[in-house]
């Protein structure tokens, strides 16, 4: 394993610091308990964590209902406000503020969002792991059982990582809630706001049934819009998530001949 401590993220010098070099060694709880922080999992009404800051010491309560995955982002998200803002005081973070899919975004609770994800899914053991893979759901899925993380989590951290052109698209029966874009993702192309009606998404949107549907082969303009996309094919892999969005893993299929993408 090729790795460069000096290019890591902060997150990343954390896990380091603490020997890490397999997902197995991530113990968020151990980490919060060096760090002067107290983990409960308890039920909490209208938020995901809560952080409660007595000086130099914190209680980062965690709600029990929700799966493994969401409890452990919750938890690292808690994590980087206690290590990085803790001058800021108490939080309590709700669903929408708790969430790998806005990490970039420039606000304080993105920002928390940016380190939990290298918390829980550092780039120097993930990219080891992806090399060669394609992204799909199926690879996303994999990639959360290995590292006990969310499968939107896990399919997030694959895109951003990919090096073949490929998007994620989340939708709800009306409109695009978020995506995320690979760097080699034309710019000009964007997602559609809306399900095609003969996507397997759609169906799973409006039936609200189905399982991960298989990766399937279909003309991108279904997906994507821009110069040229009636002349492209995209693979797509659907999956219903329990809130009843359907996620979906794109890949551009390249054209024969001299066409880019």
């Amino acid at each position: 394993m090729n790795i460069d401590p000096e290019r890591f993220s902060p997150a990343e010098r954390l896990l380091w610091g603490y020997g890490v070099i397999d997902p197995s060694h991530i113990n968020l709880e151990g980490i919060a308990h060096d760090q002067n922080a107290q983990v409960i999992y308890r039920p909490l009404g209208g938020c995901e964590a809560r952080l409660v800051v007595f000086g130099d010491k914190a209680v980062i309560s965690v709600n029990n209902g929700s799966p493994e995955g969401r409890q452990r982002f919750s938890l690292a998200h808690e994590l980087a406000h206690w290590i990085c803002d803790r001058h800021a005081g108490s939080f309590m973070c709700a669903q929408e503020d708790i969430g790998p899919q806005n990490a970039e975004a420039r606000t304080m609770e993105a920002e928390a969002n940016g380190f939990a994800s290298q918390l829980i899914l550092p780039s120097y053991l993930v990219d080891p792991w992806v090399a060669g893979k394609m992204v799909s759901l199926e690879v996303a899925a994999t990639l959360a059982h290995e590292f006990r993380t969310s499968l939107t989590a896990s399919a997030i951290k694959l895109v951003k990582r990919a090096s073949e052109p490929a998007a994620l698209a989340c939708h709800d029966q009306k409109k695009l809630l978020w995506h995320q874009r690979s760097a080699s993702f034309p710019y000009d192309f964007y997602l559609v706001k809306q399900l095609h009606q003969e996507t397997e998404g759609f169906t799973m949107a409006f039936s609200g049934k189905g399982s991960m549907s298989k990766v399937k082969k279909e003309p991108a303009n279904r997906w994507i819009n821009g110069p040229n996309t009636y002349r492209l094919e995209v693979q797509s892999q659907s999956i219903r998530l329990p809130d009843g969005a359907i996620l979906t893993s794109l890949n551009l299929v390249k054209e024969t001949g001299k066409r880019r993408y």
